[in-house]
């Protein structure tokens, strides 16, 4: 299921990363986030009050021009409406931040027009504010028509736990949480690497826009389809970048269209360009389905384009692993979708890693794996103290998620947790799907007479 998105809106350079920046960084736990600098984070998916919830930084909106001077262009004002109206759409909550050191501008009021017409919450935050002068002069948003200026210093962090109670407090009802039973298989890369392309060969009709501009595709669209009798449903997203390199606009809200859908699939469909070969774009992508704890399927389009040789494929896939060594329990499909080559092994593929991300072991089994293991290789211990486990079991899957009781975890070694993940794979395979590791520390029973 996808988690609620806050999204913070507003003109350039009002302090909109400032403030995702003090909220993810003091008053959240942070549950999972993107790797990278701060000015390469667009979203944290952040646990507040037990809420769980996706806060975002999204692109300034800006006319560039004043609206009340002659010659302004109808499409940079319908362009700041489209993206205004695309946030709206995404987000669950909106916190729409202004700069009481410049006071209301045209761009302000543009913005909270369309945001007036909004039925999402959508709280007005005056930011900058420091001192008792400047919280008097942020009365002076009340022209906006969004109620009540909420004064903050999103640098000092004076008034963002207010705020965060606030949005809490009017996020969605929280869901069943029940699992979809129909798969759910998300097609994501960044721009033009031929996503809608492989949704349309999938099909084997024409059902999605395929050009060669990037960004084309700007919506996640689902379509479902029959696969051997059973149903399945297809995401098509819009490409995703590093955050560095959206463009302002729509394609900064197409990529958060993105991230949700990741977070409601249940395995990502990780498309390369073969001519490429992994980018770093690639590479922010995959951290995103990591990120969310999703299968994943590497599938290497456009391999009608490459010259082959004898050991092409092997060669390719060797350094496919290198640079995405972070998912190497992904499996690697190499594909046409303008030739349909291998295009039925992706779903196939996709099917059993949704497979193992579903898997279950037995606690009698895991604990005889766990047995057979630290006999194999014992763990290494800290001075005089040694690692000793207890026993193990397995609390949850999608994904697989294993706890080990332990005499001490601070002795658990990152080395021996690898180990103990390669020893889970070689035994069940989980082919595609993380493993989350969780070590506790646990008395052991004291021995009787």
């Amino acid at each position: 299921m996808s988690k609620p998105i806050v999204a913070i809106v507003g003109r350039p350079n009002v302090g909109k990363s400032t403030l995702f920046n003090r909220l993810a960084g003091q008053r959240l736990s942070i549950v999972s986030e993107t790797a990278g600098t701060t000015r390469d984070r667009l979203y944290a998916d952040a646990d507040f009050a037990g809420r769980e919830f996706t806060v975002v930084d999204t692109g300034g909106l800006a006319l560039n021009v004043r609206a009340d001077l002659p010659g302004t262009p109808a499409a940079m004002l319908a362009g700041v409406r489209a993206q205004a109206e695309m946030a709206i759409q995404e987000a669950d909550v909106i916190v729409f931040v202004v700069d009481v050191q410049e006071g209301p501008s045209p761009d302000d009021f543009e913005i909270a027009g369309i945001l007036r017409s909004s039925s999402k919450p959508v709280f007005l935050v005056v930011n900058k504010v420091d001192n008792e002068a400047r919280r008097l002069e942020a009365v002076e948003f009340y022209q906006l028509g969004l109620g009540e200026p909420m004064p903050i210093s999103a640098l000092h962090g004076v008034g963002t736990g207010d705020l965060l109670d606030l949005i809490v407090e009017h996020l969605p009802e929280e869901s069943s949480g029940e699992q979809s039973t129909i798969p759910q298989l998300a097609i994501v890369g960044r721009p033009n690497v031929g996503k809608s392309s492989l949704l349309n060969a999938i099909l084997g009709e024409e059902r999605a826009l395929v050009s060669d501009i990037p960004g084309t595709t700007r919506d996640a669209v689902d379509t479902e389809l029959a696969w051997n009798g059973e149903p399945v449903i297809l995401i098509d997203t819009a490409g995703l970048r590093r955050r560095g390199h959206i463009a302002p606009g729509l394609e900064k809200y197409s990529s958060l269209r993105a991230v949700r859908a990741i977070q409601r699939s249940d395995v990502a469909l990780l498309l390369l360009d073969a001519v490429d070969g992994v980018m770093a774009q690639d590479q922010h992508v995959a951290q995103y389905i990591l990120a969310e704890g999703k299968g994943v399927v590497i599938v290497v389009n456009k391999w009608d384009l490459v010259e082959k040789e004898t050991r092409t494929m092997e060669d390719y896939t060797r350094r496919v692993r290198s640079a995405l060594d972070f998912i190497s329990y992904a499996p690697i499909v190499f594909v046409s979708a303008k030739t349909h080559q291998r295009v039925r092994q992706v779903i196939d593929k996709a099917l059993e890693v949704r497979k193992a991300w579903q898997m279950r072991v037995p606690t009698s089994e895991l604990n005889e794996l766990l047995r057979e293991s630290t006999e194999a290789h014992a763990p290494a211990g800290k001075g005089k103290r040694t690692l000793k486990f207890l026993y193990a079991t397995q609390t949850d899957v999608a994904p697989p998620t294993f706890v080990f009781f332990v005499n001490d975890r601070r002795l658990v070694h990152f080395s021996y947790e690898r180990y103990l993940v390669n020893r889970l794979r070689e035994r069940w395979g989980f082919d595609g799907t993380p493993l989350k590791m969780i070590f506790r520390t646990r008395r052991s029973e004291p021995k009787r007479a």
